[in-house]
């Protein structure tokens, strides 16, 4: 029998782990910003999430949390990765919006790059892994195997309802967040939250 509340759990914890500003969540503001291809962009990070959270269900999750070789390598990936995205936030940020050359048409982006990014910054990214495969895979292959399927669909609507809104968002409100100071304080707080992560990988929290 499908559970409302364990619908609402899966929901609520899908929604802590994406919603962090982060490499795939910057990428999908900077293509709503410009008006590129947002919705393929939202597409290819929603079905993304569906089979990584769909992969950590069926018990992969379990797999690498129980082979200490799997999870450290994850763990330590994962750091390596926000170390260096973070740094490149950061590095943009303090040159100035930079990174915001976004009505110039000879820096148009194309849809095969637009999807090579979104697909390098999910599967590339062992904190993805982390947090989609491992943490929500581990909590709800925990649960009995009627309610595993309630957490899952929950997990992957929170994917859903937040890329959809990012995308609409960042292109409605383009106007601001495409302004150089603005876009200045979005990265240095991604870069700040990118190394925080890094850190908290590292402790082992």
């Amino acid at each position: 029998m499908f559970s409302q509340q364990v619908f609402l759990q899966g929901l609520g914890l899908g929604a802590s782990l994406i919603m962090a500003i982060g490499a795939q969540n910057a990428h999908v503001i900077r293509t709503g910003v410009r008006g590129e291809h947002v919705f393929a962009t939202v597409l290819a990070c929603i079905v993304i999430d569906v089979l990584l959270i769909a992969l950590g269900m069926s018990g992969l999750g379990r797999l690498i949390e129980s082979s200490p070789s799997l999870l450290a390598l994850a763990r330590y990936g994962g750091a390596a990765f926000l170390v260096w995205y973070g740094w490149r936030c950061w590095a943009s940020s303090l040159r100035g919006g930079a990174a915001l050359a976004l009505s110039n048409p000879g820096q148009a982006l194309t849809l095969k790059r637009a999807l090579v990014t979104v697909l390098a910054l999910s599967l590339l990214n062992p904190h993805v892994w982390l947090d989609t495969v491992v943490l929500l895979g581990a909590v709800g292959s925990s649960l009995a195997g009627d309610q595993r399927s309630a957490f899952a669909l929950g997990a992957m609507t929170a994917s859903v309802l937040w890329f959809t809104a990012l995308g609409l968002g960042a292109r409605r409100f383009a106007t601001v967040l495409g302004r150089p100071a603005v876009w200045r304080v979005i990265e240095a707080l991604t870069g700040t939250l990118m190394l925080a992560l890094a850190w908290l990988l590292l402790a082992g929290t």
